[in-house]
């Protein structure tokens, strides 16, 4: 598994990176996707919201953990959720690694705190609204995972770092067109199937050392 800014720069496209750009109109969203990492004695790598589910599953995949928070779906997991507009909000405690690896490809966002295997993760339990560049402070502290240094080269793999002590990393998201599927009458299916084109800038400060990447995309 990979993180969702890897698949994107690795040239893959799927269900869960279609949906993390649902939220985005045309226009320029700065400061998204950002990661802050200090690694000494353990490893400290903090997220932005994007990352959320990102970091739910890093912790599944790599520990035998327990996870508790809320989790956001567009249909019943079974969880007892109450459904708010077309999204069923659970409340959750205890739930294991392989049942979040179960339905990790059915949720919208999975809010959760984890523990296990010298793996922590924090997270808080509300996603912000969208907001255009110069709109939304960034919060790279959303989520919060610690892990012992036997974790490293997974980390690294998993969220595409290089070998450092420290990182800041952030992307400008410039969505230039969307992309409508004009044989879908439906409303809510054309927002929903609809498909993001543009580019993302990758501003990496690893080290002290500032680099810029580019890429388009289609998501």
């Amino acid at each position: 598994m990979s993180c969702l800014i890897k698949k994107i720069f690795s040239g893959k496209r799927d269900e869960q990176t279609h949906r993390q750009f649902v939220r985005f109109s045309r226009g320029s969203f700065a400061g998204r996707a950002a990661l802050n990492l200090a690694k000494k004695e353990k490893i400290k790598l903090g997220g932005s919201f994007e990352f959320a589910n990102d970091f739910v599953s890093f912790v599944a995949e790599n520990s035998q953990a327990k996870f508790s928070g809320i989790i956001l779906s567009k249909e019943d997991l079974g969880f007892g959720g109450k459904k708010k507009g077309e999204i069923f909000q659970s409340e959750v405690e205890n739930i294991e690694s392989a049942k979040i690896k179960e339905i990790s490809d059915k949720v919208y966002s999975m809010l959760l705190d984890g523990e296990g295997n010298g793996i922590s993760l924090k997270m808080k339990k509300k996603l912000p609204k969208p907001g255009k560049s110069g709109n939304l402070k960034i919060d790279d502290k959303f989520c919060i995972l610690e892990a012992d240094l036997k974790y490293w080269a997974q980390v690294k793999d998993f969220f595409m770092l290089p070998e450092c002590k420290k990182a800041k990393i952030s992307h400008t998201i410039i969505v230039e067109d969307i992309i409508i599927d004009k044989n879908e009458k439906d409303f809510a299916r054309m927002r929903e199937t609809a498909r993001r084109k543009g580019k993302i800038v990758r501003k990496e400060e690893i080290d002290g050392k500032e680099e810029i990447k580019e890429i388009e995309f289609e998501a």
